[in-house]
């Protein structure tokens, strides 16, 4: 099969287009390379493996290129509540737009899946299943809940992921668990607020695998939403830092003030998609101790500093 991977340049991209590869699939990865592509070079060498620069803004690119592949993973977005706060016009172009252009190019019984967030639930008080309402209350939060109802009226499959964490070769800081790991080992201390808060978690890989599995069951899961992760990853932000600091020595604060955008406090139900088959298979561990050793390659440099 060749799939079509929107964004793929990026934090998941880069981890699921080996997946994909190894699955014996090509892999058409349509990226405008914002944040660059250097993490794509090593795919070269696969000649199942071709590169498009491009936008989903263009809905002609889009629509020639989604005609030429047989599925599609549309992951392109401006991801997370910082980067739409300080690129609106951007995020909405973008995570709105952009998905229509892909949507409206999709043939009737083209596998599509989506990448959608548990972001969209918002605020809630009891355990978030599939059929929680949606109160998305950032703009990133907005945006895919936008996002997700035009993919799913093209017939498909929204996947309604925890928050991610874990290395990946276009490795993203901004996540909490990736964030709290390189504060802890790099800075020597993590400040927490909303300590009690619950999240969420889903590791980068089983993301990827999430993806390889909704293609693989297209025509069971079309027209479709689904939270993907695991319920032995709801945890508070404290149970996060404190399983970081069991590996690393560190200064842990439990601050007062501070506030999630999305008010995500909630627990989730991934009972629908398990029993389609999947389950996750990274833990939090594992996760933590991946992460721990790559901050030794990991370097954040400023020319405003002497130290």
């Amino acid at each position: 099969m060749k799939v079509l991977v929107t964004g793929g340049a990026g934090y998941v991209g880069t981890v699921l287009a080996p997946q994909l590869l190894s699955a014996g699939h090509e892999v058409v990865v349509l990226d405008s390379l914002r944040n660059g592509g250097q993490a794509l070079l090593p795919f070269f060498e696969h000649s199942a493996f071709s590169f498009i620069r491009g936008n989903v803004h263009d809905a002609e690119l889009v629509q020639r290129v989604v005609a030429d592949c047989d599925a599609v993973v549309h992951l392109a977005a401006i991801v997370g509540f910082p980067a739409c706060r300080k690129h609106p016009d951007l995020a909405k172009t973008t995570n709105v737009e952009g998905t229509r252009n892909v949507a409206q190019a999709i043939r009737a019984g083209q596998p599509f899946v989506y990448a959608s967030t548990g972001s969209n639930y918002g605020k809630l008080e009891t355990v978030c299943t599939e059929e929680s309402p949606l109160h998305p209350v950032s703009l990133y939060a907005i945006t895919k809940t936008q996002g997700e109802e035009i993919a799913l009226a093209a017939g498909g499959i929204g996947l309604r992921f925890a928050t991610a964490f874990g290395v990946s070769p276009r490795l993203r800081l901004d996540l909490l668990i990736n964030d709290f790991v390189h504060q802890a080992v790099v800075n020597k201390q993590i400040i927490v607020y909303e300590q009690h808060f619950r999240r969420t978690f889903i590791h980068v890989r089983d993301m990827a695998r999430a993806f390889c599995f909704a293609l693989d069951q297209a025509e069971a899961m079309r027209g479709e939403t689904y939270n993907v992760g695991h319920e032995s990853l709801n945890l508070t932000k404290e149970d996060v830092a404190l399983a970081i600091r069991e590996r690393v020595p560190f200064y842990l604060h439990f601050a007062d003030v501070g506030a999630d955008p999305d008010q995500r406090d909630y627990d989730v139900s991934y009972e629908k998609i398990r029993k389609l088959g999947y389950q996750t298979i990274v833990t939090l561990d594992e996760g933590i101790e991946q992460l721990i050793r790559a901050m030794d390659v990991v370097e954040i440099t400023s020319p405003f500093t002497n130290v």
